[in-house]
C-alpha cells in the first residue's frame, strides 16, 4: 500500500545521509589538500592553499552582478547558454529518437550524421561556430546543443527500442493506433532511459558552453579562467573550478529531482546511461 508519509520520511533520511556523506568527503578533501601544500611546501602558483581559494571565491561572489570582475556576471551568461543548449539539444534528441524508433528510414538517414558529428573533436568544431554565430551567446548555445544532443538521442533511442514486444502486440490486438502505442506504452517504459540521457546531457551542455568560451567569447566563466591564467592567478582559477563543480552538481540534482517526480514508480533508479 502506498504510504505518502513513509515515502517522505525515506526521502528525508536519504537526503540527510547524502548531505552528511558529501560534507564528510569535502572536509577530508580539504584536509588532504592542506596537508599536501604544507608538507611539500608547494608554491601558490602551482597549488594554492584552500584558504587562498576560499578567499578568491568569496571575493568573486561578493562582486556586483553587473561587474565584469565578479563571478555572477560571467556565471549568468554561462548558465543561460547551458540551459538553452540543454533544452534545445534535449528536445531535438527526443524528437529524433522517437522518429528513428518509429521509422527505420529516418534512422538510416540521420543517425550516421549525428554519430559523425559526435566523433569530431569539439575543439575543432568550436572555431567554425565562432565564425558562423559570432562571439556572442549564440555560438555557445550551438556548441552546448552539439554536445548535449548525442547522449539524449542515444539513450532515448535505446529506451524506445528496448520496449517489450509483448506490450506492443497487446496494443495491436486492441486496435490501438501507432500514436496511442507510443504515448501509452513506449514513452512511459522508456522514461528511465530518457532521464539517464538527460542526466548526461546537462553535464555535456555545460562542457560545450565552456569549450566555446575557451575558444572565443566575450563573457562567461571560461573567459574568466583565461583572464586569470594570463595573470597567474591560480587561486582564482581554482575558485572558478570549485564554483563550476558546485553548479554542475546542482544541475544534475535538479534533473534527478524532476526524474523522481516523473518516474516515481522506478524507485529513483534509471537505466544504464550510454554516452
Amino acid at each position: 500500500m502506498y504510504d505518502p508519509a513513509r515515502r517522505r520520511r525515506k526521502r528525508l533520511k536519504n537526503f540527510v545521509t547524502n548531505a552528511l556523506s558529501l560534507l564528510a568527503s569535502v572536509v577530508l578533501l580539504i584536509a588532504l589538500w592542506e596537508a599536501l601544500v604544507n608538507v611539500y611546501n608547494l608554491p601558490s602558483y602551482v597549488l594554492p592553499a584552500p584558504k587562498a581559494v576560499l578567499a578568491a571565491l568569496v571575493d568573486g561572489l561578493a562582486q556586483s552582478p553587473t561587474s565584469r570582475a565578479g563571478f555572477w556576471y560571467h556565471l549568468g551568461d554561462t548558465l543561460t547558454a547551458t540551459l538553452a543548449g540543454f533544452a534545445i539539444g534535449g528536445v531535438l534528441g527526443l524528437v529524433l529518437a522517437a522518429a528513428m524508433a518509429e521509422f527505420r528510414f529516418v534512422e538510416r538517414i540521420f543517425f550516421p550524421y549525428v554519430a559523425a558529428i559526435q566523433s569530431l573533436p569539439k575543439v575543432a568544431i568550436a572555431p567554425l561556430y565562432i565564425i558562423w554565430f559570432g562571439y556572442q551567446i549564440e555560438s555557445k548555445i550551438a556548441m552546448s546543443v552539439t554536445l548535449a544532443l548525442f547522449p539524449v538521442l542515444l539513450n532515448t533511442l535505446q529506451g524506445f527500442l528496448s520496449v517489450e514486444r509483448d506490450r506492443i502486440d497487446l496494443m495491436s490486438s486492441l486496435n490501438a493506433s501507432r500514436l496511442q502505442t507510443f504515448w501509452l506504452i513506449k514513452l512511459p517504459t522508456s522514461l528511465p532511459m530518457i532521464f539517464a540521457g538527460l542526466n548526461l546531457g546537462i553535464v555535456y551542455a555545460l562542457l560545450g558552453t565552456l569549450v566555446a568560451e575557451f575558444i572565443g567569447a566575450q563573457r562567461g566563466m571560461g573567459v574568466m579562467v583565461l583572464q586569470l591564467q594570463s595573470v597567474n592567478d591560480t587561486a582564482g582559477v581554482f575558485a572558478i573550478l570549485v564554483l563550476l563543480a558546485v553548479v554542475g552538481y546542482l544541475l544534475i540534482a535538479a534533473v534527478r529531482m524532476i526524474q523522481n517526480r516523473v518516474v516515481f514508480w522506478s524507485g529513483g533508479t534509471t537505466g544504464r546511461p550510454t554516452a
